[in-house]
């Protein structure tokens, strides 16, 4: 199953990891030095406060290869293009929240962003593939007028049993219909990927990343995103659990050393070429349910029923087959065990759970 081969092209190569010194990126800079790529990273590096960067995704301003800069900067973006054998553009304002909050920040950076990495890799003859880093988001809460073969139908019953309604399952070939600017952004993006890179006929490929978590990632003030280690973090202090809407939203949980390979098999699986892949498990989770794994570590936890916020999908869970028979892979941590390996994660790193969160603890 695993295609350890096509990996090994990747030794001795550059690549070029656009917001490389975030959660995803950091994961995915470290198995590329395993592998004996140079990975080089362009990040802004201002959505953490710098210990962040440091201490939990080990990143450093100064290192070599970790450039401060901004994709929109398009003369250092065509600088590094045109000196990489690949390109992962992963670097947007990927924060739901932020986006609904402030859209005109998240065209800016997500949609001009990725112009400027468009344009550059479309520059250059040097560039063997870029992957698009795209969203389970650019689904919204699916096609409710799509019909399923029979041999779903046993397993919608059960999905119906457990979670009170059908999540739908996202297949890459379905329209999408993104329900936040966010979702909306990361729509744009693969378009605008297969126009350019297409026409000047430089392989690239799109991956839709479910929900990430796992260790090292740490929550944001604002933020309804990253709901393992929101509730982690919670727990961790005595703080209650929010279920907003009740918890029923489903997702799809891929632990972040999964995301990291999936999307770097993408880069270089040879039938990956122009495809667009889901990077999930195939197995949906409520957010009550991760919730309640959660709260198995943390026995005295109780739970609090919150509204559900706007921009929040009800979500449904990936179709695999493709990316299993693409790429030749599948993730292999549970969420489960990625739930325990986060808990065990925070309770060894402590200073994780963020100073702002501990200041609301001790006021309420």
């Amino acid at each position: 199953m695993h295609h350890r081969s096509d990996l090994g092209a990747l030794t001795g190569a550059t690549v070029l990891v656009t917001g490389g010194a975030g959660l995803i990126g950091s994961r995915i800079t470290a198995q590329l030095r395993d592998l004996g790529a140079r990975p080089v990273v362009l990040c802004t590096m201002n959505a953490y406060p710098e210990q962040v960067y440091a201490d939990l995704f080990g990143v450093r301003v100064g290192d070599p290869d970790v450039i401060l800069g901004d994709v929109r900067d398009s003369v250092l973006v065509r600088k590094l293009v045109a000196e990489s054998d690949y390109v992962i553009h992963a670097a947007a304002l990927a924060d739901v929240a932020a986006c609904t909050r402030d859209p005109l920040a998240a065209i800016d950076t997500n949609v001009a962003g990725t112009q400027s990495v468009l344009d550059a890799v479309a520059a250059t003859e040097r560039v063997r593939r870029m992957v698009f880093v795209s969203s389970a988001s650019v689904y919204g809460n699916g096609n409710p007028e799509e019909t399923d073969s029979p041999d779903l139908l046993t397993m919608r019953q059960l999905l119906e049993s457990v979670h009170g309604r059908i999540p739908p399952q996202f297949h890459e070939f379905t329209r999408t219909r993104p329900k936040s600017v966010y979702g909306n952004t990361k729509a744009w993006g693969e378009e605008q990927t297969a126009l350019l890179l297409g026409q000047v006929g430089t392989s690239y490929a799109i991956v839709r990343y479910f929900s990430v978590y796992g260790e090292p990632q740490t929550i944001k003030p604002g933020s309804h995103s990253w709901v393992v280690a929101w509730f982690t973090a919670r727990a961790h202090l005595g703080l209650p659990l929010h279920l907003n809407g009740g918890g029923g939203q489903v997702r799809d949980m891929v632990h972040v050393d999964d995301i990291a390979e999936g999307t770097l098999r993408a880069l270089v699986s040879p039938r990956a070429h122009t495809e667009t892949l889901n990077i999930g498990t195939g197995v949906p989770t409520s957010v009550r349910q991760i919730a309640q794994l959660v709260q198995a570590h943390y026995p005295n936890t109780p739970f609090l029923e919150t509204p559900l916020p706007a921009g929040d999908p009800l979500g449904g869970y990936a179709a695999t087959r493709r990316m299993e028979n693409i790429l030749g892979w599948k993730p292999k941590v549970t969420i489960a065990e990625g739930v325990t390996r986060y808990v065990k994660w925070l309770q060894d790193t402590p200073a994780a759970a963020p100073e702002w969160l501990r200041r609301e603890h001790t006021a309420a």
